[in-house]
């Protein structure tokens, strides 16, 4: 190490704001103290919470907040099931909901899964992320599983690490139209419920796929499982006996 660099460094994400006021408003909401705020003669802003500092200036006029495509930082932190919990604390506390469509919004975490998103109003991307998180990821599913639970395994990677909700519904019908016969009827079950979800999240219609669920045979043990695969296990009451 060269004379007088030290191991020690901060790395602070400057990050593009397109509507200063509403990333004020969304940040406090969600806990953030201020450290910094100006408007004029530039625009600057600065937050901290925790361990972790976020800063924001002004965005370039070709910047589209509704492409989400602004820019963003990974947080890297020990346990990411916790900081989503306490986010979303906050924005029922606040906002009397979860904010879960549109900008601002945070996306949904399932038990296990290894990151969620916060999207700003500016349509920046602040990824937490579990720092043991596996580092290869197999897009298509892992090859070590086959059938319907590879499908499966696609449209969690799709949901969670692309935030792609509509080609993870694609892979699960997929799924679902090619492998159903050669699968077991809990994975059936499990991919049923994820279909669900997802289109809940597309506002599109599940009724289909929720009368298929509801006419699939499930021990108790095994709706435990199946409700475990989704992120609010809430949306599947309907469908399943005993909810």
């Amino acid at each position: 190490m060269p004379d007088g660099v030290l191991a020690n460094e901060t790395t602070v994400p400057l990050l593009s704001c397109v509507h200063p006021d509403e990333t004020l408003a969304f940040w406090r909401a969600l806990g953030f103290k201020t450290i910094y705020e100006q408007t004029k003669p530039y625009l600057y802003l600065a937050f901290r919470w925790s361990g972790f500092d976020i800063h924001y200036g002004r965005a370039s006029d070709s910047v589209d907040p509704a492409a989400e495509n602004t820019g963003g930082c990974l947080v890297m932190v020990d346990d990411v099931a916790a900081y989503h919990a306490t986010f979303v604390a906050a924005m029922r506390e606040v906002y009397g909901k979860v904010l879960a469509k549109g900008l601002p919004r945070i996306t949904r975490y399932r038990a296990g899964a290894s990151r969620f998103t916060i999207v700003d109003p500016s349509g920046n991307s602040i990824i937490f992320i579990q720092r043991d998180e596996p580092m290869e990821l197999e897009y298509g599913g892992s090859k070590k599983l086959a059938g319907l639970a590879k499908a499966m395994d696609n449209a969690r990677i799709l949901r969670e690490f692309k935030n792609d909700d509509r080609a993870a519904q694609r892979a699960l019908r997929s799924g679902l139209k090619r492998q159903s016969d050669s699968a077991t009827t809990q994975e059936r079950a499990q991919a049923l419920a994820m279909l669900i979800e997802v289109s809940v999240a597309l506002d599109d219609e599940v009724a289909d796929w929720g009368a298929q669920l509801r006419e699939l045979v499930l021990t108790e043990a095994e709706q435990v499982e199946v409700r475990g695969s989704v992120a609010n296990p809430a949306l599947l009451d309907v469908w399943l006996s005993g909810g």
